[in-house]
C-alpha cells in the first residue's frame, strides 16, 4: 500500500513539474515575428529642392531699323538720303556678354524601378537671380557722303524663373547610385528692354529722335541633359545635374523713329525697329529629394 501511494506521489510530482515547465515555453500563438527593413527601392512619387547656377549661351540681342516712310514732298535729295541715314545707323548686334546668375527652387516627380533601369518624370520651376545685363552698341551712316548720322542703341536683358517638364531614363550603377539622362519642355519668365537715340547735326542745329520698346513674357523651348542620383538612405537621394536649355528668342517692336522738320512743320520720316532677343544657356545644380516610396513592394513577415 505504501509503495502504490509513494508511486502516485511520484507520478503527480512529475506531472506538476512538467506542466510548469511547459508552461514557461513560448507559446504558438506567441511566436516571435520578424520585419525586415524596408526594400530599397527608386519606384514612387518624390519632391525636392535644387539650387546652382545659370551660365553661358548666345544671348546676343539684334536690332533691325527699316526704312519707312520718306515725306519726298519737302524733303530734297539730300535731304532724302539724311532720312535713310537714321535707318541705316540704327541697326545693330549686340553681344550677350557673360549672361549667369544663382537659380534655386523646386521639384517633384515620379520614377518607376525595372530591374538596373529607372523610368520617369520630373517638373521643376526655379527662380532665377542675378541675370540682368546691359549692352550697348553705336552706328554711323552716311550713304552719300553728307554729313553722318550717329546712333547709340542699348539693350537689357533678364531672366526671372525657369521651368521644366522632362522625362528621365537611368541605369543603376549600384542599388544606390542611378546615372541617367534628361530631356523634354522647358520654360521661362523673359524681359527685355532696347532704345536708340540717332541724330545729325545740320547747319540749323541738331536733328534728333530715337525709338524704344520692351518685352515681358513667357517663352517656350525645350531642354536636355543628364545626372548622377545617390539614394543615401532609403527615403533620401541627393543629385547632381547639368541642363541645356533653349527658349528661342523674344521678338518685339519699338516705337516709330520719326524725324520732323522745324520749317516748314512737317514729318520728313518714320521707321520701324524691331528687336529678337536670344535666350539659352547652361544649367549646374545640386538637388536633394524625399522619396515617399509609394507603390513599392510590401515588406514579406518571416516567422521562426
Amino acid at each position: 500500500m505504501k509503495k502504490t501511494l509513494m508511486t502516485a506521489s511520484a507520478a503527480a510530482l512529475l506531472l506538476a513539474t512538467a506542466s510548469a515547465f511547459a508552461a514557461d515555453l513560448p507559446s504558438r500563438k506567441d511566436e516571435p515575428v520578424y520585419v525586415p527593413p524596408p526594400v530599397l527601392t527608386w519606384t514612387g512619387f518624390y519632391v525636392g529642392l535644387n539650387a546652382g547656377g545659370v551660365f553661358g549661351g548666345n544671348n546676343d540681342t539684334s536690332i533691325g531699323t527699316a526704312a519707312g516712310a520718306i515725306n519726298t514732298g519737302v524733303l530734297s535729295v539730300t535731304g532724302v538720303n539724311h532720312a535713310l541715314d537714321y535707318a541705316v545707323a540704327s541697326n545693330a548686334y549686340l553681344p550677350g556678354n557673360n549672361f549667369g546668375g544663382f537659380i534655386g527652387g523646386g521639384q517633384v516627380g515620379y520614377n518607376y524601378q525595372w530591374g538596373n533601369f529607372v523610368i520617369g518624370l520630373e517638373t521643376d520651376i526655379q527662380g532665377v537671380a542675378g541675370t540682368s545685363t546691359t549692352t550697348t552698341a553705336n552706328g554711323l551712316a552716311s550713304i552719300a557722303g553728307e554729313s553722318p548720322v550717329a546712333a547709340g542703341m542699348q539693350a537689357s536683358r533678364s531672366l526671372d524663373y525657369l521651368g521644366t517638364v522632362r522625362g528621365r531614363i537611368g541605369y543603376l550603377v549600384t542599388p544606390t547610385l542611378l546615372i541617367y539622362g534628361t530631356g523634354g519642355f522647358a520654360y521661362g519668365g523673359a524681359t527685355s528692354y532696347a532704345g536708340i537715340i540717332a541724330a545729325e547735326t545740320v547747319p540749323t542745329g541738331l536733328l534728333p529722335t530715337g525709338a524704344a520698346g520692351s518685352f515681358s513674357d513667357i517663352l517656350t523651348g525645350w531642354t536636355a541633359g543628364g545626372g548622377l542620383e545617390w539614394m543615401f538612405m532609403p527615403n533620401w537621394s541627393a543629385k547632381l545635374e547639368y541642363l541645356y536649355y533653349d527658349l528661342g528668342n523674344a521678338t518685339y517692336a519699338l516705337s516709330p523713329m520719326v524725324g520732323s522738320l522745324a520749317a516748314p512743320p512737317a514729318i520728313a520720316f518714320a521707321h520701324a525697329s524691331a528687336v529678337s532677343a536670344r535666350y539659352n544657356g547652361n544649367i549646374v545644380r545640386a538637388g536633394v529629394s524625399y522619396h515617399f516610396n509609394w507603390g513599392a513592394p510590401a515588406p514579406v513577415l518571416a516567422k521562426y
